[in-house]
């Protein structure tokens, strides 16, 4: 007997997808504000471009993490 593989639907796939985006951005920002940016330290980060890079990543990594957790719960939700 042959088991079937369902492809993952379509809305499954774009939660996946965005909160993929969404979560590696914000650790794009996270390591540019802490090694291109001027650095951090104990108040913060150095320059203005820094600030901003914390901000987004501030952002993003609480929300791409939470996207990315809805959309496996899902995938696995899919499975059963």
């Amino acid at each position: 007997m042959t088991a079937k593989t369902h492809p993952l639907p379509q809305d499954t796939r774009a939660l996946l997808l965005s909160g993929g985006i969404i979560l590696g951005s914000g650790v794009l920002c996270a390591l540019l504000a802490d090694t291109v940016f001027g650095g951090l330290g104990r108040q913060g980060p150095h320059t203005n471009m820094g600030w901003l890079a914390l901000m987004a990543a501030m952002g993003c990594l609480p929300f791409g993490t939470l996207l990315l957790g809805l959309g496996l719960a899902k995938a696995i939700g899919n499975r059963r």
